[in-house]
């Protein structure tokens, strides 16, 4: 006779284990621009850098037409999104994600010269017009750990603070998954 699913067998084996779920190349983000109010604490976690003055600063991509760049968001700036870009600290004014920093999903990883280090996986965090990859960075600035972008083709990274995109070579981090 069939097999019923009230047969005893399907009733004392357990169901399937569900798979884990990957992370997003570039993470669960938050869209925003420059009328949005900012989100609560509770959505954004901890932020990974605090400014000169010891507000908080926030990692995120600045969404432009042709392109995505990594970039610092400073809510006590204004506007709050500032991006490494041209020798300056631009003030970007359109759509910007805000990417909350997971220390039990992501962990910043000292690199040098533009590399990605052997076995580590980093965060998307946007491309160039040309689509080559952009990774969100911390470089430090006069004592100050500031959020801003790196890539191989950068040969390090950049990073926004008192108005210049100040570039660093050496001894920075990018952010990788755990």
């Amino acid at each position: 006779s069939p097999t019923m699913l009230s047969d005893k067998k399907y009733n004392e084996d357990p169901p399937p284990a569900y798979a884990d779920v990957p992370e997003p190349p570039s993470g669960y983000r938050l869209a925003l621009d420059v009328s949005s109010p900012f989100p609560a604490s509770s959505k954004i976690m901890e932020p990974p850098c605090f400014d000169i003055d010891g507000s908080p600063v926030y990692v995120g991509s600045a969404i432009f037409e042709n392109c995505v760049h990594p970039c610092k968001i400073a809510p006590q700036l204004i506007p709050a999104c500032r991006v490494p870009y041209g020798g300056v600290e631009l003030e970007h004014r359109g759509r910007y994600d805000l990417l909350p920093f997971d220390p039990e999903t992501m962990v910043w990883v000292s690199t040098s010269r533009g590399r990605i280090p052997y076995g580590v996986n980093p965060v998307q965090g946007g491309y160039e017009e040309n689509g080559t990859s952009l990774y969100h960075a911390i470089g430090v600035v006069d004592g100050v750990r500031v959020p801003g972008k790196a890539g191989m083709h950068l040969g390090g990274c950049s990073v926004p603070f008192n108005g210049v995109e100040h570039t660093i070579t050496r001894n920075y981090e990018i952010l990788c998954w755990k």
